[in-house]
């Protein structure tokens, strides 16, 4: 749910304050460290660069145009994803032996005539090429 059009965009004042002063400064590539995250971004904030903290460190976010009435936490990440890896869903996985039984990763199973997922059955080689019809066949 939005804020109220009637209440306006929620900002720390001290950003605005901050803001004038680094535009008066004629520096406007200086970093400006801030530590609200739920600051809405206006539109005076266009072309300073904003260092957000995210809980570890600071996050220089470059303000353009098509930001303008997002917050400032939107572009400081604070968590980041450690991807699964594929091992270990291949080591966790129990396998299938018969319909309705499943044997652990380690323990042993009777040899069963249908291949296993892990080993994937050998392929015949395969001619891409056309085969020549015999005479016979061509009438």
């Amino acid at each position: 749910m939005t804020r109220s059009t009637w209440k306006g965009p929620f900002y720390e004042e001290y950003l605005l304050k901050k803001a004038d002063d680094v535009r008066k400064s004629g520096k406007t590539n200086q970093v400006i460290k801030i530590w609200t995250r739920r600051s809405t971004i206006l539109p005076e904030f266009v072309g300073l660069t904003f260092g957000v903290y995210n809980g570890n460190k600071f996050i220089p976010v470059s303000v353009n145009e098509n930001m303008v009435g997002h917050k400032f936490g939107e572009f400081s990440p604070t968590r980041n994803f450690q991807s699964h890896s594929a091992v270990s869903k291949v080591e966790t996985k129990p396998t299938t032996t018969a319909p309705g039984t499943t044997t652990a990763p380690g323990a042993s199973s009777p040899p069963s005539t249908a291949t296993s997922p892990e080993k994937p059955a050998q392929e015949k080689p395969t001619d891409n090429k056309p085969k020549e019809e015999s005479k016979g066949e061509k009438k």
